[in-house]
């Protein structure tokens, strides 16, 4: 069930790139970089984020930025504050983040 819920959340993902795009150009161009291995799936990403950010993904988008796919996350930390989260897609590696709850992950790697 997980595994289906994470593979209908990438779609989402991909489907919401895709939106800005009339010709689905996006949509195609995502789901080659996920069949190719370039870039992780998304369960993959949120299990990495919450081991230093405790909580839930309540929003995704997957884009390419500077000849590089990045996941932005908008997350719920338990304590309710709402996390901006930009995740190198290929490694999973935290770029950025902003929010009030930024300051309290766990010490995971990446930006801080």
């Amino acid at each position: 069930m997980r595994k289906m819920w994470a593979a209908a959340a990438l779609v989402g993902a991909i489907a919401a790139s895709g939106a800005a795009s009339a010709d689905g150009e996006d949509h195609d161009r995502a789901r080659s970089a996920l069949e190719r291995g370039e870039v992780l799936p998304l369960h993959a990403i949120i299990e990495k984020v919450e081991r230093a950010y405790p909580g839930k993904v309540i929003e995704v988008e997957l884009e390419r930025e500077h000849d590089r796919w990045i996941y932005e996350l908008r997350w719920l930390m338990r304590g309710g504050s709402l996390v901006k989260l930009e995740v190198d897609a290929r490694d999973g590696t935290i770029l950025g983040k902003k929010g009030p709850g930024a300051s309290g992950a766990r010490d995971e790697g990446g930006a801080r």
